[in-house]
């Protein structure tokens, strides 16, 4: 049996009482702690007061549908996985579900036991892929960044990162030769993206750039109102294998 602080929490935005208390149950009996909200706006309260593993959202809701709050979600949290739980089957409210980062969109009525699945592999999915960015190791030039130790090492000579540089330079890396988003950056590591933070990234940056400055062949770029793209030449890349 999962313990308590190891289960999964999941968010249920359901205006159908019924419906919403079927599935809370059901979910709990899988091991999942659950919070049900009724409407759009007392899920994003919920969402703003607690941590979540996985949204399950109705498009239509009172207060606030599920379009809108998917968007206030994705707001704060950019990875956490969203299902959206409808009874319309319009193409043009799929499109738009999945435009906004949907991991799925389940149609009512729905079989409990392949929706269960259907989370379970989403989880996993997820769960994989933070182990692999976890565990992963760098090549920046003459470079090696080893994000897990917070370590930045040039010809043997390691230098331990902050917490915010080594989140900083770990999203960089992973956009390696392309633009990462400021607007991405700053929710993920600051969570949000006030005029305040923005200046707080940007010291950030110059820190980086900085301290990757021993190597002439990568230059992090700013790329006017829209973000920075970490630049490794390809001779440093190779020189540095």
């Amino acid at each position: 049996m999962t313990t308590e602080n190891t289960r999964k929490r999941i968010l249920i935005c359901e205006d159908d009482a019924n419906l919403g208390t079927i599935l809370k149950g059901f979910l709990e009996l899988n091991d999942f702690d659950v919070v049900l909200e009724r409407d759009g706006r007392l899920g994003l309260a919920a969402f703003q007061r607690s941590k979540f593993d996985i949204c399950l959202l109705d498009v239509m809701m009172p207060n606030m549908d599920g379009f809108k709050l998917a968007e206030e979600i994705r707001d704060i949290d950019h990875d956490v996985p969203l299902f959206f739980l409808t009874a319309k089957t319009m193409k043009e409210d799929m499109i738009q579900g999945y435009r906004l980062g949907a991991d799925d969109y389940i149609t009512k009525p729905f079989d409990s036991e392949v929706l269960l699945l259907k989370i379970k592999a989403v989880l996993k999915r997820n769960e994989e892929a933070t182990r692999e960015s976890t565990n992963a190791v760098y090549e920046i030039g003459r470079f090696r960044f080893t994000p897990k130790h917070r370590e930045l090492s040039i010809d043997g000579q390691p230098h331990t990162l902050s917490p915010k540089e080594n989140e900083l330079l770990r999203m960089l890396a992973e956009y390696k030769n392309d633009l990462l988003q400021r607007e991405v950056a700053l929710k993920r590591i600051w969570g949000n993206d006030t005029y305040f933070n923005g200046r707080s990234m940007d010291v950030y940056i110059a820190k980086l750039r900085k301290l990757l400055s021993p190597d002439p062949d990568i230059q992090i770029r700013n790329q006017h109102g829209e973000g920075f793209r970490l630049e490794v030449k390809e001779t440093a890349a190779r020189s540095g294998k």
